[in-house]
């Protein structure tokens, strides 16, 4: 009987353990320290979750700015993360993630929101101007404590920082913007609508352009052309709302992409229902 009970509280106390264990995130798996993933789960990635992070491509030298990291598929119950930074420093703005070893992890399974998790940090730039990257890889698992092959994760795209010595700003008057921009969607995630903005440049003969900007699903279906038409320069901003444009409005990740000339950009937006 003392046998049975010895054998059990050690089983017991191996699951603790091992609860305990995974419930910290782990540095050091993204791209930037080559790509090992995870220590604990499936060793391949998985094409089937995504993972990403939004927040300004521009930050002003030694300023901080708010990102988001964005993780969907897998097992989608609970998932994990871990983001590095090639020159800026990473810092947690919640109990949710914290630092270590200068990288950002979680501090514990955060649980999927309608085939969503997401969490918040802040980036902080160095005093000089360069070009940073952050790194991304996530985790969606089954929640069931035990590392296995049910378990699944991947790398997400390097995330690239403009540093720049002055902040961006707009200037109004007979001032004409000289380069395309795609604005990131406002709100994001979105329900049920959301703000798309872009600015179009002056002509180099001061002649209007041919754009347009549609939106296409996560295999590449076109799905919705919201502008296709001449445009003189300036900046436009239009309303994407799934449910009167495409007549439903399920939930997940699309694309939109502003075309004109040889001028070609794209960006997710998620749709949360």
């Amino acid at each position: 009987m003392k046998t049975n009970l010895l054998i059990l509280f050690v089983f017991i106390s191996i699951i603790i353990y091992s609860n305990i264990d995974e419930m910290d995130g782990y540095p050091g798996l993204t791209k930037k320290n080559g790509g090992t993933g995870c220590q604990c789960h499936w060793p391949e990635p998985t094409d089937s979750v995504i993972v990403w992070i939004e927040g300004p491509d521009t930050v002003h030298t030694g300023d901080s700015s708010d990102y988001k990291i964005y993780l969907t598929g897998g097992p989608a119950v609970v998932g994990g993360f871990n983001v590095a930074v090639f020159y800026g420093t990473l810092n947690s703005v919640d109990t949710l993630t914290h630092v270590e070893a200068e990288d950002l992890v979680h501090s514990y399974p955060n649980f999927f929101i309608n085939d969503t998790v997401v969490w918040n940090f802040k980036y902080i730039a160095k005093d000089s101007v360069n070009i940073d990257t952050l790194y991304i890889t996530g985790n969606s698992c089954n929640g069931d404590s035990i590392p296995t092959d049910l378990d699944q994760w991947n790398h997400g795209e390097n995330f690239v920082v403009n540093v720049v010595a002055e902040p961006v700003s707009v200037e109004h008057g007979s001032l004409q913007p000289d380069k395309f921009v795609l604005y990131q969607n406002h709100p994001n995630p979105f329900n049920p609508s959301t703000k798309i903005k872009f600015t179009i440049p002056q002509d180099a003969r001061g002649k209007t352009q041919d754009v347009t900007l549609k939106v296409y699903d996560v295999v590449g279906n076109e799905i919705a052309t919201l502008v296709n038409e001449v445009l003189s320069a300036g900046d436009y901003e239009v309303e994407f709302n799934p449910a009167s444009s495409i007549g439903y409005s399920a939930s997940g990740i699309y694309f939109y992409q502003l075309r004109s000339g040889r001028f070609v950009e794209t960006k997710k937006m998620l749709l949360i229902k």
